[in-house]
Order: structure tokens, then sequence, then C-alpha cells
């Protein structure tokens, strides 16, 4: 009795009109939800490695560090001083501005992390995309961060500052002042991400560049949304500043699936 083999990714057939998934190189595709989960476990226990080691880096600068983050805030306030009432307070800020910083010098390896977490389910050819994922991602994540400190955290202090008068004096507390500074270097550095995973998303043929194009206005409507949810003062310039460059790089994000999103086939096109 003759006996019939089927096509699999051990055995890929080796005429020229085999499967896309021929080009895959290991069996990502069989891992159990256990699996994924040890995988995932593992990815974050690396990536919490790669944190507490640019937390123990940024200590050796935290001075320089401190003065970096805390003078613009002071030529902002009245008398150019902040308070704090909590005697714990004053140390936490120290440990805040260790790990934020710890996080802008880790953000490579976590990338990196994030890449190896995904890498099973993409094809060989796809995995080629991890060093540009790697670099775009971290360099993306520290320009956002760098924008929302020199740009928007300035504009929202100011508005919020400028309600200061002769009755009413502005003291700011650490605690609150500098959560405010976190959340605004953190949202900006995670949407900063956006051409980055637009990249690979078109690479991979999971977006593309007229899908992007089509849906646009509700994009710009979600952006404004975002911009509203992440924006802590109910100041329209701020919310300016945090949707005009998502809008900027919705556009990049365009041209980058235009320009390196996968090609369709004329038939299929």
């Amino acid at each position: 009795m003759a006996l019939v083999q089927f096509p699999n990714k051990s055995n890929p057939p080796a005429d020229d009109d085999a499967p896309e998934w021929d080009q895959g190189d290991d069996d990502g595709g069989k891992m159990s939800f256990l699996e994924h989960l040890d995988e995932l476990r593992r990815r974050l226990l690396y990536s919490v490695i790669a944190l507490f080691v640019g937390f123990l880096i940024a200590c050796g600068f935290l001075t320089q560090l401190f003065e970096f983050v805390m003078n613009p805030i002071r030529n902002m306030i009245p008398g150019g001083q902040l308070i704090y009432t909590e005697p714990t307070e004053a140390f936490a800020l120290w440990i805040k501005i260790a790990v934020i910083t710890g996080l802008l010098i880790a953000s490579p390896a976590i990338m990196t992390q994030v890449w190896l977490f995904v890498a099973p389910g993409l094809y060989a050819h796809e995995k080629k995309w991890a060093v540009p994922f790697v670099a775009m991602s971290s360099t993306f994540f520290i320009g956002g961060a760098a924008f929302a400190h020199y740009i928007v955290f300035p504009m929202t202090f100011r508005f919020l500052a400028s309600f200061s008068s002769e009755t009413l004096v502005m003291t700011p507390r650490v605690e609150p002042t500098f959560a405010l500074y976190m959340k605004l270097v953190l949202a900006m550095g995670l949407v900063f991400q956006m051409p980055a995973v637009v990249l690979v998303l078109a690479k991979i043929g999971i977006l593309t560049s007229r899908f992007l194009i089509k849906n646009f206005k509700y994009a710009v409507l979600i952006i404004f949304v975002v911009a509203a949810v992440i924006t802590p003062d109910g100041s329209p310039i701020t919310q300016a500043a945090m949707a005009g460059p998502m809008l900027v790089l919705y556009l990049f994000s365009i041209f980058l699936a235009w320009m390196f999103g996968k090609k369709r086939a004329p038939a299929e096109a």
C-alpha cells in the first residue's frame, strides 16, 4: 500500500509553489498555552533585569539627573521651590527619577524581549526586521520622552502655574508634580511607538497604507480622544501639543506602510 506524505513545517515541499509557512524555521505555532505563558514570564523576567541594570547605572548619575529634571520646574514656579509634606516623599522622588532613567537606558533590551516574545509566530523572512524594530522603537521611545520633557510638560506646567496671583500662590508638592511629569513622559514614549508598530505590521501584511488613509478621519478622532485622556489639564494648547505629534506620527506611519509594506500580487490587487 502506497503511503501518502502530507506536507508540514518539518518536511516542506521543495517546489516553487510551497506555502508561505515553508519559510519558517521553528515550531512556534505548536506552542501550548502554558508554553506561551512560560515564554511571557521569561521575557518579563529579562525585562525586569534590564530595568534593574539601567536603574543601577542611573543611580551613578543621580545628582545630575535630579538637576536635569527639576531645574525646568524650578524656573516655572513662583519662588522656585517645591515642598514635600511626607518624610519619605523626597527620597521617593530620587528613586522615581532613577527608575524612569533606567527605563530609558534599558529600552533597547526591553524592546528586544518584546520582539523575541512575538518572533516565534513569525516567518523566517519576517524575523529579519528584528534589528530595525528594536532600533526604531527604542529611538522613538526616547524621542517621545524628550518631547514630553522639553515641550509638553513645560506647556502644561506653565498653564497650571498661570493661575497664581496675590491671593493664590502656587507652592507645588514634589509627589504630584513629578507624578504629572512621569505620566507625560511615559505617555509620549508609548505614543511615539506608532511608526515602529505600523512598520512591522505593514511588513507582515496586517496593515496597509490604503487602510490607514481610508480610516484617517477615525484616526484623527481617536488621536484627539487619547490626547484629551492623557492630558492632565483642560487646556486646548496642551491637548494640541499632544495631538499634533500623534497626527504627524500617523502620517509618517502611512509613508512607512506604503514604502515598506508587504506588496500584493497583481492578481490579488
